[in-house]
């Protein structure tokens, strides 16, 4: 199957089959598709939280726009990201660049210099703004790589940040959720929308062309 192909078969699931769960080897390379992302300056300035415990997910629902989604969805993924830059997580990224190029530290100072002066002089909201964008590279890859292997998702912005950031006590690692993905398998007596024409803007009205 081709990408296009594979788009046009995934849809965003309405209601999951709770006894259907994702294999470890499914559920690995949908994360290495976010994790491969890529985003500005590589700093990757996020993480994918994966949750699977089934008490968890219920705390996480209570702040769901579609609950039952989070319940009974075999993982939830959720997208978070630093709230801040800092001097310290900059230069922890390239320090983890060149050890792993086996190149001298300090190799891009005059790079990460610049980055400092902008990041750290901009508010933290702003930061956390920039950094925010980011996940959603990953977001649409993981997605995509969910279709690859016919496992079903659902991307959700619908959800109170507070709760999951609450729950998962996001503020310890410096972290603010973003969005989520389910994935699992649609349960198809109550998923709706399957049966439904997939519909997006024709290529006329979406492109312009200059």
């Amino acid at each position: 199957m081709s990408l296009i192909e594979n788009l046009n078969w995934r849809h965003a699931v309405k209601a999951y089959d709770s006894n259907k769960k994702v294999s470890e080897e499914q559920l690995n390379k949908i994360i290495e598709a976010a994790r491969l992302a890529p985003t500005s300056s590589g700093l990757q300035p996020f993480k994918l939280l994966v949750v699977k415990d089934q008490a968890i997910k219920e705390k996480l629902a209570e702040g769901a726009l579609n609950p039952e989604c989070m319940r009974d969805c075999s993982h939830v993924l959720i997208f978070a990201a630093w709230d801040k830059y800092t001097a310290e997580r900059i230069d922890s990224v390239y320090d983890f660049t060149t050890d792993q190029r086996e190149l001298p530290r300090g190799r891009f100072d005059s790079y990460t210099t610049k980055l400092k002066e902008i990041y750290l002089n901009q508010p933290s909201e702003m930061n956390f703004a920039h950094a925010a964008r980011q996940t959603y590279i990953a977001l649409g890859l993981a997605l995509a790589q969910a279709a690859e292997l016919r496992v079903d998702s659902t991307p959700a912005e619908g959800f109170s940040n507070e709760v999951v950031d609450r729950v998962l006590n996001l503020q310890q690692y410096g972290l603010k959720s973003v969005s989520l993905m389910y994935i699992g398998y649609a349960d198809a007596e109550n998923d709706w929308i399957a049966p439904m024409k997939k519909v997006r803007v024709p290529k006329e009205e979406f492109v312009l062309e200059f």
